[in-house]
């Protein structure tokens, strides 16, 4: 229906913002201004109050928890709000860290550990299919939690669901799946490091492989030290570029892919699918070849780098508000348990050719 016909035959749909026309103005203007629930002022303010103070003193994991506690006994006021901006000051924060790599090791590290990227989420990719037909979860779900695990997590699940024509709950199982699996890595990947006493650079390569979504790498390399989260950052971006040789691969295969007991197909690329580009590695690589040669700005990489630390304590906070346990509940116990396996997988195999072959960058 068009707007000429709203306004012409007086008729409103309910999700419409349009002021009725002629007779019933009168009504539009009588109808009370709706209230806002009570305490909504105040749980804004203790919102803001506490993600100053994840500011003013940064700690990742506390902040990831700090958040799922509010909105579990207070509620997030402002959910559409941090919903929209979490994305964006994540990738600000990433490009502000920029500021404080070293152009020639961010490349060197991502070409030296291109053949390691590459065996790795090939083998999760052809695991996670095989457990998709042993579970009979489906093909396109496993394939996103496979896509997520292996490569960066919801920016993954995102870019192959517009190819492969993902269902909205399929790609919510899945992405709550691989968020769950990220929270869960920011706290024992750090313990696990220290256990086995390993290096900046060993934990920083196991945790850009291994974990799925920028924040939780950031925040596990924090938690481990600067040269960790310098090599794990600089190893998680150049991995996130697989996105685009597997969408394409994904856009140029033929749909006859079935899920299992369903009758589904992976959707038939047209001119209008989309793959979802990370341009924001683009503005990383720039503002690191800026901190290389441009003495000015490398005076100030110190700075830089404590700026995107502390935002990144925010983007944590502001994702633990996201959580809750009805949508944990959505995750039936296939999706668990493939995602599960595929993160035991990857985790166990990079730490394992880390650690004994003393694999390093």
């Amino acid at each position: 229906m068009s707007l000429w016909h709203v306004l012409k035959d007086g008729i409103l749909e309910p999700d419409m913002d349009i002021l009725l026309p002629s007779a019933n103005l009168k009504n539009q203007y009588n109808r009370q201004t709706p209230v806002r629930e009570p305490g909504y002022l105040a749980k804004a303010l203790a919102l803001v109050v506490v993600a100053v103070g994840l500011i003013v003193w940064p700690s990742p994991p506390t902040a990831l928890v700090a958040g799922f506690l509010f909105a579990f006994f207070i509620g997030n006021p402002l959910a559409k709000w941090t919903h929209r901006s979490t994305k964006w000051l994540l990738q600000i924060c990433v490009v502000v860290l920029g500021f404080g790599m070293n152009l020639p090791s961010v490349l060197r590290l991502g070409l030296h550990g291109a053949l390691f990227a590459a065996a790795t989420i090939g083998a999760t990719l052809v695991l996670g299919r095989w457990l998709g037909r042993k579970l009979a979860l489906g093909q396109k779900t496993s394939m996103l939690i496979a896509a997520g695990t292996a490569i960066c997590g919801g920016s993954a699940i995102a870019a192959v669901s517009a190819v492969i024509g993902a269902e909205e709950e399929e790609i919510a199982v899945s992405i709550g799946t691989v968020f769950f699996l990220n929270a869960v890595a920011l706290y024992i990947f750090p313990a696990i490091g220290h256990v086995l006493n390993l290096s900046q650079a060993q934990f920083g390569l196991w945790a850009g492989v291994a974990i799925q979504d920028i924040s939780s790498v950031v925040g596990a390399g924090l938690s481990y030290g600067p040269g960790a989260v310098q090599t794990a950052i600089a190893v998680k971006l150049s991995r996130t570029l697989w996105i685009v040789p597997l969408t394409l691969a994904l856009a140029l295969r033929p749909a006859a892919l079935k899920s299992p007991g369903m009758g589904t197909q992976f959707a038939v690329p047209t001119d209008r699918t989309k793959i979802a580009v990370p341009w924001f590695i683009g503005f990383f690589l720039l503002a690191s070849l800026l901190r290389s040669y441009v003495p000015a700005i490398s005076d100030w990489s110190p700075q830089l780098s404590e700026i995107a630390r502390r935002g990144m304590s925010l983007v944590l906070f502001l994702i633990g508000t996201s959580l809750s346990l009805d949508s944990l509940r959505v995750v039936g116990w296939r999706t668990i348990v493939t995602g599960l396996i595929l993160w035991l997988f990857i985790s166990g195999a990079s730490l394992t050719a880390i650690y004994f072959s003393h694999f390093n960058l």
